[in-house]
């Protein structure tokens, strides 16, 4: 009896050890698995952490101490948050980002859908046109273009040239303060490259048959779009929206340029360029850091009540058996 159990014993002993080392090749085999991808990865999470997550991690410390550059930081706690609502400057370049983002935004939408809805059809070279609205989004954030804008507006600029064609007096489009942000807004309308490609791709996605019934019950241009195109399209107007805040908000170039450190008299000073002068003209590093916190939590805010309204206005197609 004590043999034959014992025989049973060895038997399965040795039935566990082929499945043992199955075990143990397979969790060896995962393991190569996983450190593959996490090499293929590792230029990017090299990358993130070097220069994303560390910058970040620092610029917050940074927001609550004195720091120029030239001596190691001082804690000062919410000093910076403080000063910034004593500084007048500082609200000026809040006055302007706003009134920035409130015109331009808008604007560069309308045009961008305008272009998408003509440039909607299979007609022959319409490729060649897409590209050439598409190319002032590839440069218009450039240097080379921020100065060709500048010469445009300028007293001796395009723009005066054919007011005095006409007989109407030349304007100081730069020099005047009614009038200097109107050069960033048209610039940034002007480049409505990108949005147009995305409204274009989702006019595509429209189905025909959809115009065709309206048609057939006598709609005309306008009711097709307000009853067909908006709706349709309205995930793509939200994506839209949403990625051109952000980048309105965060708008520099231009009026570093254009308008030479935001002249006159604050008018153009956006906010990204208040911290620019801030931190690394005046190195008050803790300062700009504190200003770069206060605009990320503005830009969260304002997409948040983006995501809030979009309930009420953004229709998305129901899945099937809903």
């Amino acid at each position: 009896m004590n043999n034959s159990v014992e025989l049973a014993r060895s038997r399965s002993r040795r039935a566990a050890q082929p499945a043992a080392r199955r075990r143990v090749a397979l969790s060896r085999r995962e393991l190569s698995n996983h450190l593959s991808g996490y090499l293929f990865i590792s230029p990017w999470l090299i990358g993130f952490f070097v220069f994303t997550l560390i910058p970040i991690l620092a610029s917050f410390y940074l927001a609550f101490t004195r720091y120029d550059t030239m001596s190691a930081p001082v804690w000062s706690g919410t000093e910076n948050f403080e000063k910034m609502i004593e500084d007048t400057r500082y609200w000026s370049s809040v006055r302007a980002t706003l009134y920035y983002v409130m015109a331009a935004i808008p604007l560069r939408l309308i045009f961008a859908l305008a272009v998408a809805m003509l440039l909607n059809s299979d007609r022959r070279g319409v490729g060649i046109y897409r590209a050439m609205f598409y190319a002032p989004s590839i440069v218009g954030g450039s240097v080379a273009v921020a100065v060709m804008w500048r010469q445009v507006f300028g007293t001796e600029g395009l723009v005066n040239f054919f007011l005095a064609l006409v007989g109407a007096p030349r304007v100081v489009w730069l020099g005047d303060p009614a009038t200097a942000i109107w050069t960033l807004i048209i610039l940034a309308a002007w480049q409505f490259g990108s949005p147009m490609l995305i409204f274009l791709a989702g006019l595509r996605q429209i189905p025909a048959q959809l115009y065709e019934a309206a048609a057939i019950d006598g709609a005309g241009r306008v009711a097709k779009f307000f009853s067909i195109t908006l709706p349709m399209l309205s995930p793509v107007v939200f994506f839209n929206l949403v990625m051109q805040t952000i980048n309105g908000f965060i708008a520099f170039t231009q009026a570093l340029i254009v308008t030479d450190n935001g002249r006159p008299l604050d008018t153009t000073l956006l906010y990204v360029l208040y911290i620019y002068q801030r931190a690394f003209q005046n190195l008050q590093m803790g300062y700009g850091a504190a200003m770069a916190w206060v605009l990320l939590g503005v830009i969260a805010f304002v997409t948040w009540l983006l995501f809030k309204s979009s309930s009420r206005w953004v229709f998305y197609e129901s899945k099937e058996g809903e």
